[in-house]
C-alpha cells in the first residue's frame, strides 16, 4: 500500500471518527439540553448566529484552503495569514457589536441585543485558531484534532447542561457556543508546534490571496445562502418556529454533514497530492462517492422514515412542530457529500476560479425557496431546496467531467445499488411507521424500524455483493486487527 494511500486513509479514519465523535457527543448532549429548554430558546440563537457565521467565513477569507493546498510554505506565509485574521476579526467583532441594536429590531426580538454582543465573541476566538487547525489539516493530523474537538464538546455541554437546569435558559446554548472554542484554542495552542513571529509580507499576502479571494467570495455567497433561510423564517415566523426548522436542519446534518464535514477536511490535502495525474484523481473521487453515499443515503431516507417516533422519544411532544421539516429536508441532504466531493476536486486542482462561478450559479438559482418560505411557507421552501440541490449537483458535476472527465451520469450510476435499497427501504419501512405510529408504543416502533433498516441494508448488500460494502468491511476488519493488538 502506497505512503498517500495509507496516509489518506489514516486521514479519513481519523477524520470520520473525529466527526462521528462530536456529531455524536452533541447529539446526546443535545437532547438533554432540548429536553431542558425551550423551542423558542434555540430560536434566539439561530438569529443570532446567522450573523457570526456569516462573518467567520469572512475573517477566514479562504486563507485555510490556501494554506492546506499551498506546495511551499513559509513560515513568512503563515504568520501573514495569522495577523491578517486577528485585524479582520476585530474589525468584525466591532461591527457586529454596534449592530447589535439593529439586529434585535429587524426581529423585533429585544433580548438579541444582549446575545447578539456576547456571541461577538466568537468572531475573535474564531480567529486565533485558523492557521494552528490548517497546519493540522495539511499533515492529515486528525488524530490530534480529534481529540481537541471531541474533548471540548463534551466539556462546553456539560457546563451547558449545568447552567440549563439551573435555569439560565438561552443563555446556556451561548456559554456553550463560546466555551466550546475556547477550549479548542487552548489545546490547539498548547498542542501544536506553531507560533507567529513578528513579519508580515505583503508578498505572501498576495499570492496566499490570489487563490484565496475566490474561495473568500464562494465561501461568503455560500453561507450568506444557506443563512437567509434561517433569517427569512426568524423575520416571518415566530422564534419557536425557527427553533422547529433549527433543530430538523441537525438532524439532517448529523449524518450527512458528520460525512462531508470529515470530507472536506482531508480530501483537499489528499487530492492535491494526485492534481497532476488526472485519472488517478477520477479513480480516488468515484471510490470515495460510492463509499460515503452508501452510508448517507440509506442514513437520509432512514431518518425521513422514522421522523416521527424518532422526535416524539428523543425530544418529546414539545419538539413535534419539527416533525413535517425533517421529513423534507433530509431530502436535501442526501447529495450533500456529493456537493463537498466534487467542489473539494475544484480546489485541489487550484481552480478556485470555477468554484467561484459555480457558487455564483447555484445561488442565482437558489432565490425562489426563499421566497417560497416569505410568501407560501417553510415547508414550500423546503421542497424549493430539494430542487435546486438537484439542480446543483449538475452544475458542480459540470467541471468534475470536463477537468477529470467525471460527469454527473457517471456518478450516479456508480450508485445504483444504493438507490436499490433506498427504494426497498421506502416500500417496506415507511407505510409501516404510517400505519403502526397509532396502535405502537413509540420506543418499540423506533426500535423495531431502526433494525429491521439495518436487516434490509445488511442483507441487500451482501446479496449485490457491493463492493462498497466489501471495502468497508475489509477496512473495519483491517481496523480492529490493528487496533485489537494494542
Amino acid at each position: 500500500m502506497s505512503s498517500l494511500k495509507q496516509k489518506a486513509i489514516s486521514g479519513a479514519t481519523w477524520s470520520l471518527t473525529g466527526r462521528i465523535l462530536q456529531q455524536g457527543s452533541q447529539f446526546v448532549f443535545g437532547i438533554i439540553l432540548a429536553r431542558l429548554l425551550l423551542p423558542a430558546e434555540y430560536g434566539l440563537v439561530s438569529m443570532a448566529m446567522v450573523f457570526v457565521i456569516v462573518l467567520q467565513v469572512f475573517i477566514d477569507s479562504g486563507f485555510s484552503a490556501a494554506i492546506i493546498q499551498r506546495k511551499n510554505l513559509t513560515n513568512t506565509d503563515l504568520s501573514t495569514v495569522f495577523y491578517i485574521n486577528l485585524i479582520l476579526s476585530t474589525l468584525a467583532y466591532i461591527i457586529l457589536f454596534f449592530s447589535a441594536g439593529e439586529i434585535a429590531e429587524f426581529y423585533n426580538e429585544p433580548q438579541l441585543l444582549k446575545i447578539v454582543r456576547v456571541l461577538s465573541l466568537l468572531v475573535f476566538l474564531f480567529a486565533l485558531s485558523i492557521v494552528q487547525n490548517s497546519l493540522l489539516t495539511r499533515d492529515v493530523n486528525f488524530k490530534l484534532r480529534t481529540r481537541i474537538e471531541f474533548t471540548s464538546q463534551v466539556l462546553s455541554s456539560i457546563i451547558a447542561i449545568f447552567l440549563a437546569y439551573k435555569g439560565y435558559g438561552v443563555w446556556a446554548l451561548i456559554w456553550k457556543t463560546l466555551f466550546n472554542q475556547i477550549f479548542i484554542n487552548i489545546q490547539l495552542w498548547f498542542q501544536n508546534n506553531w507560533f507567529p513571529s513578528l513579519e508580515f509580507s505583503k508578498s505572501s499576502f498576495k499570492e496566499l490571496f490570489s487563490f484565496s479571494s475566490k474561495l473568500l467570495l464562494s465561501g461568503l455567497l455560500d453561507t450568506i445562502y444557506r443563512q437567509l433561510y434561517r433569517l427569512v423564517v426568524g423575520k416571518f415566523y415566530p422564534a419557536a418556529e425557527l427553533g422547529f426548522y433549527t433543530r430538523a436542519e441537525q438532524f439532517k446534518n448529523l449524518p450527512s454533514q458528520t460525512i462531508s464535514g470529515a470530507l472536506m477536511s482531508f480530501l483537499l490535502p489528499v487530492f492535491s497530492k494526485m492534481q497532476d495525474e488526472p485519472e488517478r484523481l477520477k479513480k480516488a473521487a468515484l471510490k470515495v462517492i460510492k463509499i460515503v453515499m452508501f452510508f448517507n443515503i440509506n442514513a437520509m431516507i432512514v431518518m425521513g422514515i422514522i421522523a416521527d417516533p424518532m422526535i416524539h422519544v428523543l425530544l418529546g411532544d414539545k419538539w413535534s412542530g419539527a416533525i413535517p421539516y425533517l421529513q423534507l429536508i433530509v431530502l436535501v441532504g442526501v447529495f450533500f457529500p456529493m456537493h463537498a466531493i466534487n467542489v473539494q476536486i475544484l480546489a485541489a486542482l487550484g481552480r478556485s476560479d470555477l468554484f467561484l462561478r459555480i457558487e455564483v450559479l447555484k445561488k442565482m438559482i437558489g432565490i425562489p425557496p426563499i421566497l417560497l418560505a416569505i410568501f407560501v411557507g417553510i415547508e414550500a421552501m423546503i421542497i424549493g431546496m430539494i430542487a435546486t440541490s438537484l439542480i446543483a449537483l449538475s452544475i458542480n458535476t459540470y467541471y468534475t467531467k470536463k477537468l477529470i472527465n467525471l460527469g454527473l451520469l457517471e456518478q450516479l450510476k456508480s450508485l445504483s445499488h444504493s438507490f436499490i435499497i433506498t427504494a426497498v427501504l421506502v416500500m417496506c419501512l415507511l407505510p409501516a411507521v404510517y400505519f403502526l405510529k397509532n396502535y405502537f408504543n413509540q420506543i418499540v416502533l423506533l426500535v423495531s424500524v431502526l433494525f429491521a433498516a439495518l436487516l434490509i441494508i445488511f442483507f441487500l448488500s451482501r446479496f449485490m455483493k457491493m463492493e462498497e460494502y466489501v471495502e468497508l468491511k475489509e477496512i473495519v476488519i483491517n481496523l480492529k486487527r490493528k487496533y485489537g493488538r494494542k
